[in-house]
């Protein structure tokens, strides 16, 4: 199974940045990775703490879209109990239809709690209503009129007017972290999984025991999940030297921990110890060189299992130079490790060396016979008579 790449977007961007300049280059940067052959990219849904500045991710893959040409996107993801269920499902089925079949609908029960509350929601129902709001949806998306009534949003004969492009609709993922919810859904409507703390601690340690979950759910309702729509999120940023990579990283990393404690303290690097060598040692994310990639990536696989998709987060770790240039080298060195695109170009080569002997002595024969023959023909030329090319010598057919 071929890996497959690309982004989950929250976006993170600095607070002393401008934030009308910060919504281009992020769909800049959406151009530059379908330049590059990258295959997707989420887009997150976030309301408060000032980071993460996206809050319609449906209004930005729109006019991602239509600045692109293969990459596919993907809602990361659309915070359900904050939406009516048939809004969610009219919007991804109008953006199926204006991308051509290039979106994908990612769910979840919305991770701010600041989010929340704001809208006067319970952080601790949200789990629930995500689950009550993805069932509705997928009853739209397959086209059957629903009536529903539940503590917080109501259905009277509610349907899509519009049906999906792709048959027999986008694409559907659930966020997964630390706990089992979005495994469990995944197992219960056959769904892909976004599993956005790979890498983290607890996320990573989890990871067996959400899929296993979602098997075993999937096992229930007779189906098997598919390895191919599982995706894993992780923080990669590769240079050419790891002393590169670990210099870019120094740009935003601290306000980048000072932002994520902000929301909910989950970061507790050790007084006086480099916050870059407290970031690479305990597994936070890769800081280093694209083989510093594979490798990581690599351990993912042997936690894991096969899975579909590695996603990257373009966190505001790095300036936007070397965050360009991080996604260049993963694409020129990453990617072909993973898809074995240059399997057939090595064993070439290694035919080559192993007959190298061989080749060459039939290439040194091959100019001697040029010579006798240009040699023969410029004496006949002259009406010269020269010695016949010994039998054993090259070219001796063509002269003798």
């Amino acid at each position: 199974m071929k890996l497959k790449h690309g982004i989950f977007h929250a976006p993170f961007h600095l607070m002393e940045e401008n934030p009308t300049a910060t919504i281009h280059r992020d769909l800049e940067l959406m151009e530059h990775l379908d330049r590059l052959g990258y295959h997707e990219a989420w887009i997150g849904e976030h309301h408060s703490a000032g980071f993460e500045t996206i809050a319609s991710p449906e209004l930005f893959i729109a006019a991602a879209a239509e600045r692109t040409k293969h990459i596919r996107f993907g809602t990361g993801v659309v915070s359900l109990p904050y939406h009516n269920p048939l809004m969610v499902a009219n919007r991804i089925i109008q953006l199926d239809h204006m991308t051509r079949g290039r979106v994908m609908f990612g769910a979840g029960p919305g991770l701010l709690a600041s989010d929340a509350r704001m809208l006067d929601i319970d952080p601790r129902v949200q789990r629930d209503r995500m689950e009550e709001a993805l069932e509705v949806i997928l009853r739209l998306f397959r086209g059957e009129v629903v009536t529903a009534r539940t503590e917080w949003f109501a259905l009277n004969e509610a349907r899509a007017h519009l049906l999906p492009y792709t048959d027999p609709h986008p694409e559907v993922a659930v966020a997964s972290a630390v706990t089992p919810s979005g495994g469990r859904l995944a197992g219960k409507f056959n769904l892909g999984m976004l599993c956005v703390a790979a890498a983290e601690g607890p996320g990573f340690e989890v990871l067996n025991t959400n899929w296993r979950a979602a098997c075993e759910i999937a096992a229930e309702h007779g189906r098997e999940m598919d390895r191919r729509r599982l995706r894993l999120v992780a923080p990669i940023h590769v240079a050419e030297t790891r002393e590169q990579a670990r210099a870019d990283v120094r740009f935003g990393l601290q306000k980048y921990i000072d932002y994520m404690n902000n929301n909910m303290p989950r970061f507790f690097p050790p007084a006086g110890q480099d916050i870059v060598d407290w970031w690479v040692e305990t597994n936070k994310g890769v800081v280093g060189t694209p083989a510093d990639a594979i490798a990581y990536i690599e351990r993912l696989h042997e936690r894991q299992g096969d899975f579909g998709v590695m996603l990257n987060v373009p966190y505001c770790l790095v300036d936007w130079g070397p965050m360009k240039k991080s996604f260049e080298l993963y694409q020129r060195y990453v990617m072909p490790h993973f898809d074995r695109s240059n399997a057939a170009r090595r064993d070439s080569y290694d035919w080559v060396t192993e007959h190298s002997a061989e080749f060459t002595d039939l290439r040194t024969q091959a100019a001697k016979l040029m010579t006798a023959k240009h040699r023969a023909e410029r004496a006949a030329a002259r009406g010269e008579v020269i010695e016949p090319t010994p039998p054993n010598e090259p070219g001796a057919h063509l002269i003798s």
